[in-house]
């Protein structure tokens, strides 16, 4: 016991910064979402204005409605994308192939996952520009002209494009955490399955899929709360323009912190964000713990 007890000393730094860096401002956040303040001066308590005006803006309903495409983009198709993707690179790539290749490809999936959001931003940008994006030019230069549009500048494209963009920078995560899944897989159970004649698509179904349900949840669970608290990607591409057909939800509270000086307000928006991330991580682990006990 005083082992343990000498143990939890090294624990207060951390515990000392998290109150710090998260209790502290999250507890200033909801009582703030409880005044009108302009960011200087003193507060004004209003109650629940800020939420009666929030619950019937249509730029915070609409704002959620691309969460939820953008949940589409960041969190579902990259997740089954990446499973499939990673299962060929484990059993077919690292066995035809060698596992350094496999470790390639692996790599070369996650790079848009280590380069900064401003960058990956910017050099988007140059790629779907209208006039000299490299997007365009290779439509023109394949006879698609028509098919050349203002991707980033179009109401009609904007959120579709900025989906695209999430694809490709999300795929990268579920594929490293599937593929560390796949190395726990007894590969007798693989083989068993290749005597029984089991086909690829059989394994991949009954074996892989089931023996990493953990990554699975891991997986959706990270990307989706990644998804509900975008940012950067938004500020550098589209600015939640235009006609705020991108603006999501941390935009929303962003513009009304810093631009609109509605300092309470935003804070409404953010903390009815942060209780939707904690109840959508609470119903996520639930169902895990569900599915272990099930699967025991």
């Amino acid at each position: 016991m005083a082992g343990k007890k000498g143990y939890a000393v090294y624990l207060i730094p951390g515990v000392i910064l998290s109150v710090a860096v998260i209790v502290v401002p999250l507890v200033m956040t909801v009582y703030t979402s409880f005044t009108k303040w302009n960011g200087v001066g003193d507060q004004k308590w209003i109650g629940f204005d800020n939420y009666t005006r929030l619950f019937e803006d249509s730029l915070f309903w609409s704002s959620f409605g691309h969460i939820l495409l953008l949940i589409l983009a960041m969190a579902v198709v990259p997740t089954l994308l990446g499973l499939v993707l990673a299962a060929v690179l484990f059993d077919y790539i690292g066995k035809h192939f060698g596992d350094r290749w496999a470790a390639v490809f692996r790599s070369g999936f996650y790079l848009p996952q280590v380069i900064p959001v401003a960058v990956t931003g910017i050099v988007w940008g140059w790629i779907l520009h209208p006039d000299y994006g490299a997007l365009n030019k290779i439509l023109d230069s394949i006879g698609l002209t028509g098919l050349a549009k203002n991707w980033l500048g179009d109401p009609k494209y904007a959120l579709y494009s900025v989906m695209g963009v999430m694809i490709w920078f999300q795929l990268g995560y579920p594929i490293v955490m599937f593929m560390s899944g796949l190395q726990r897989v007894d590969p007798a159970l693989y083989e068993a399955a290749d005597l029984d004649g089991a086909t690829w698509w059989q394994r991949f179904r009954k074996i892989t899929v089931y023996l990493i349900r953990p990554e699975f949840y891991v997986v959706l669970v990270t990307t989706t709360i990644a998804a509900l608290k975008i940012f950067g990607q938004i500020f550098v591409l589209t600015g939640g323009g235009p006609s705020n057909s991108t603006l999501v939800p941390s935009y929303f509270a962003y513009k009304n912190f810093f631009e609109k000086a509605q300092v309470g307000y935003g804070s409404a928006i953010s903390t009815v964000l942060t209780v939707l991330i904690i109840v959508l991580a609470i119903v996520f682990l639930r169902l895990q713990n569900r599915a272990e006990k099930a699967g025991a």
